[in-house]
């Protein structure tokens, strides 16, 4: 479950004083713009006076002080503590008020559905979980209803309307499960072909409701709440029950044509053994469980999140060895296309865990590069087991209060 401790609000680690300035709009029709363009350098960067937002953005100081005025007025920003300064009158750094919007997170997986309440700090505040060996569209629906009325009961009157949006995050076409399965779990997965969960959900709440694949939905996580220093574009890949991934062009999740951008599961590897497979045959965590046996304890520790996983070493070693080879594979034939300078890779599993693959991935990486490409960086993603569910979360929170991070991050 999320830890107790609430996850705050993401920091690049370059300096504030290096970023370049952005340019605003000091055009009434922009405002709505620039308002946004306030709050995401806010976001970012912290607590900021009004007239370091005008010197970053380039609008007009009369701009700024009536954009922050009406965000304050609006219960978005809240002044801090006075800054004094050896010369002038003190500086008043403006923040995010933390009950100024709220997002809700929901996250479809084959485990478990789970269900968030994120504050706009970034911090969640409810978090929901039910177990399943395969998802229902109708359980779904039943957790969701029940679970957001709960949430929505628990916050204040005055803060209920608050509530900003819903995200979605789960993987599409769930139907293509179905294959391999028993006549019971079968019937569960195809009755999602059809069945639109966002239109059943939107019936019954005023807020705008939006759906995201669950691998871009981690990989928009990591972009928000990551504290990962992050280049302008990069590969992002999960490891979870499947495995999948996200892509990240001039700071801008992309999702494609059909929202899939970065299906890295059903990219065509070759295994250990010299045949062909999707990657999603030997780089998830349902392949790790099956070679445990899935009623086996050991099979059980991968799904406890918390703790180390108790699986037996020649296990855990031969499953690292083939999913750091697959996801390999995958790695340099995505470069081939896109021309990414960094790899990202998260997951469901201990830090320990986690770390080793990316060493493993690095390496086989390097001896896969063949001429004229160059080998990405492989590095760690920052978020871990609560990717999905937070990066459903960040979808209402993107759309609503941000801009792009190309507009206000430059090389």
């Amino acid at each position: 479950m999320i830890p107790d401790k609430h996850r705050s609000e993401a920091r690049e680690s370059a300096s504030l004083a290096a970023a370049a300035p952005v340019r605003g709009s000091n055009q009434g029709a922009m405002r709505a713009y620039n308002e946004r363009l306030v709050l995401s350098l806010i976001r970012q960067f912290g607590p900021k006076p009004k007239a370091e937002i005008a010197r970053l953005t380039g609008l007009s100081p009369q701009t700024v002080s009536v954009i922050m005025r009406a965000l304050e007025g609006e219960g978005l920003l809240v002044k801090g503590e006075p800054v004094r300064g050896s010369i002038g009158q003190p500086s008043v750094p403006m923040g995010l008020a933390a009950n100024g919007a709220y997002f809700l997170g929901l996250k479809v997986g084959r485990g478990g559905s789970e269900l968030v309440l994120s504050d706009f700090l970034g911090q969640v505040i409810r978090y929901q979980r039910v177990e399943h060996r395969v998802p229902s569209p109708s359980g779904v629906l039943r957790f969701a209803n029940e679970t957001i009325d709960t949430f929505l009961a628990s916050l204040p009157e005055d803060d209920r309307s608050r509530v900003a949006g819903l995200g979605i995050a789960l993987p599409f076409r769930m139907w293509d499960w179905a294959h391999g399965e028993d006549g019971a779990n079968s019937s569960d997965l195809e009755a999602w072909r059809g069945r639109d969960l966002v239109a059943e959900l939107a019936k019954s709440y005023s807020f705008p409701t939006y759906l995201c694949n669950d691998g871009s939905a981690a990989c928009s996580a990591e972009l928000v709440f990551g504290t990962t220093a992050k280049p302008r574009d990069f590969l992002y890949v999960y490891v979870g029950y499947f495995v999948g991934g996200g892509l990240v062009l001039d700071n801008a999740l992309h999702l494609g044509r059909s929202g899939n951008a970065a299906a890295l599961a059903s990219m065509p590897v070759q295994a250990l053994s010299g045949g062909m497979c999707s990657l999603v045959d030997i780089a998830s965590l349902a392949c790790l469980e099956d070679s445990l046996g899935s009623a086996s304890d050991a099979a059980l520790s991968i799904w406890g999140r918390s703790g180390e996983w108790a699986v037996p070493k020649e296990a855990l070693d031969a499953w690292l060895g083939q999913a750091a080879r697959g996801i390999a594979q995958a790695v340099i034939a995505s470069v081939c296309v896109v021309d990414c300078e960094t790899v990202l890779v998260d997951g469901s599993m201990p830090d320990a865990v986690r770390a080793e693959l990316v060493s493993q991935i690095e390496h086989e990486v390097a001896s896969l590069v063949t001429a004229g490409v160059s080998a990405p960086r492989i590095a760690q993603g920052s978020i871990g087991y609560d990717a999905k569910v937070l990066g459903a979360a960040s979808l209402p929170l993107s759309e609503r209060f941000l801009v792009e991070r190309n507009a206000y991050l430059k090389d």
